[in-house]
């Protein structure tokens, strides 16, 4: 599994993670605090470190938490554990964050995600907030061994670079491959056209090509349709109306429904399947799964925004 490589035995993030329960699915470690950047927000060392745990029990989970770190939560703690799994589970993208913590000498923010709800990110990309994150480069620092989340963790990988395929020509670099990827979970965000930093995505990958071989490198060789020469870092695809079907096809769910909803006129009510074929046979294919991948975000984001926007009404 390609993920494997990442797992981290470093002690800083094992001390940290000694500070809480220990039910965890998976714990990881990601962002300029954990691997350089370039750019302005390139001090790794006294970045923030960020967390995200999965756990297979909220509930009990936050409760534990609760008597271990009180201090960490904002004002919903006095409600409990329930409560605070709910807002997680019902509000955002599933995960509840505590921020700006100091642990063990260090600045974190740690969110925690429901196992059964990070699954099923991973392999429909529902949201692509925690699975975007799990497309680049990651600190493992601990997993159990539930097969079901070993094998959706690997199937987004792939999937990530199914939907990198389609949108790229036939031949190109790795770093070419790279960008695309780290890119995919920020397609339709508003901030990366007009923020500070449109360069976030070239930011995160160029210092850390290695990185990026090291989690897509066994993926990309075991690919049949793709010609991967890592020793001058290119790549051939595949780019036939047959060999960009079988691609489409395998996308996860809610980009598919995406593509469909794009390429069916009113009234016609396609099915997926037809609607992928003739993809599949356009020469824009490219640019309507580019498309796809934007009004997905998209999507995810103004569904993310009114879900808390409702929460807040209901508190207020």
């Amino acid at each position: 599994m390609a993920l494997q490589a990442l797992q981290s035995s470093g002690v800083t993030f094992r001390r940290i993670l000694s500070h809480f329960p220990e039910e965890l699915s998976l714990a990881f470690a990601y962002g300029s605090g954990v691997y350089r950047q370039a750019g302005s927000n390139s001090d790794q060392k006294n970045a923030m470190l960020d967390f995200v745990f999965a756990v297979d029990d909220p509930v009990a989970w936050h409760s534990k938490n609760l008597k271990k770190n009180w201090n960490h939560y904002s004002f919903l703690k006095v409600l409990g554990p329930k409560i605070i799994t709910s807002i997680q589970n019902n509000y955002g993208a599933g995960v509840y964050y505590n921020s700006l913590i100091m642990c063990d000498g260090r600045l974190i923010k740690y969110g925690v995600i429901s196992t059964s709800i990070l699954i099923e990110d991973l392999l429909n990309w529902n949201n692509l907030y925690i699975a975007g994150r799990l497309q680049k480069p990651v600190k493992i620092v601990t997993m159990n061994e539930d097969i079901t989340l070993r094998s959706a963790l690997d199937r987004n990988l792939k999937s990530a670079v199914t939907a990198a395929f389609l949108m790229l020509p036939e031949s190109f670099s790795e770093e070419d491959l790279f960008i695309e990827i780290a890119g995919l979970s920020y397609s339709g965000d508003f901030r990366m056209l007009v923020g500070e930093d449109k360069t976030k995505v070239l930011n995160i990958v160029k210092p850390n090509i290695a990185h990026f071989r090291e989690l897509y490198g066994s993926i990309l060789r075991e690919n049949p349709q793709v010609v991967y020469k890592s020793q001058q870092g290119r790549l051939e695809i595949d780019k036939s109306p047959e060999g960009q079907f079988t691609q489409l096809m395998t996308l996860p769910k809610s980009l598919q429904q995406q593509i469909n909803h794009i390429m069916d006129p009113p009234g016609k009510n396609r099915d997926v399947e037809e609607t992928l074929f003739q993809v599949a046979h356009d020469p824009d294919c490219g640019d309507v799964v580019r498309l796809g991948m934007k009004k997905s975000v998209i999507y995810s984001s103004l569904k993310l925004h009114k879900m808390w926007t409702g929460w807040l009404r209901k508190t207020s």
